[in-house]
């Protein structure tokens, strides 16, 4: 049966089934809708994201292939480690929500122009203010050098998009982030898409309905409130 996109009504937050997002482009779903903080949610809970260029409508995925890992075996390689010893870099959580996925909106020396459009930070940031999404940060002194930032559901952290302006700023973040909701019994970390970058701290591809299962496990787990409250976490 051929697969078609599906039109998201402006009153309803329903989403199809990932099954049926298209196979070319690979995983895209759905159009249309609205940015809300109900609407983002029950996506996140499906294993559906949106992904757009400003100026285009809204657009839904659900790639066939996902990047994931279990935190407790993010890879820290020698190199990493003594660095992590050395540094005076220190680590925090939700200090600096805004800065961070501004700074991550910030085109890449190869990109012309970044998907974080105003609408999508503001929708990010509505997130964050209801407890939904959160920041990791990296400083140096007062100085915000490195960060991602990501959406959690249960026991899964779903990340978005990190930076760095600063060599291994963003490595350190994302091993921070995967260390301390280990903690906490967080269960995974969806990457969405798989990067050299991201392979080369642990992060396996899966399919769909491998995420899927994992997702439908974990998502109702209650994680600590105190593992989101803002702190420093090295």
């Amino acid at each position: 049966m051929t697969k078609q996109l599906f039109a998201l009504s402006s009153d309803n937050i329903i989403f199809p089934d990932p099954a049926n997002a298209l196979d070319e482009p690979d995983g895209l779903l759905a159009i249309g809708g609205d940015l809300s903080i109900p609407r983002l949610f029950n996506a996140y809970q499906q294993a559906i994201f949106p992904w757009f260029s400003q100026g285009e409508p809204i657009l839904w995925w659900s790639p066939g292939e996902r990047a994931i890992i279990k935190p407790e075996q993010v890879h820290v390689s020698k190199s990493m480690s003594k660095f992590m010893r050395s540094t005076t870099l220190k680590v925090t959580i939700n200090y600096a929500f805004s800065a961070v996925i501004k700074a991550c909106a910030q085109p890449r020396k190869t990109q012309a122009e970044t998907w974080i459009s105003p609408a999508i930070q503001q929708a990010y940031q509505n997130l964050h203010q209801q407890g939904l999404a959160h920041s990791i940060e990296v400083w140096d002194a007062e100085i915000l050098v490195g960060g991602l930032y990501g959406v959690n559901v249960g026991g899964v952290f779903c990340g978005e998009s990190m930076f760095h302006t600063q060599t291994n700023a963003s490595k350190l973040a994302f091993i921070s982030l995967c260390q301390h909701i280990s903690s906490y019994q967080g269960q995974l970390i969806d990457c969405q898409m798989v990067t050299a970058h991201l392979t080369s701290l642990g992060v396996q591809p899966c399919s769909r309905q491998q995420f899927i299962y994992h997702l439908n496990r974990f998502k109702n787990i209650t994680v600590e409130n105190d593992c989101w409250k803002p702190q420093r976490i090295k």
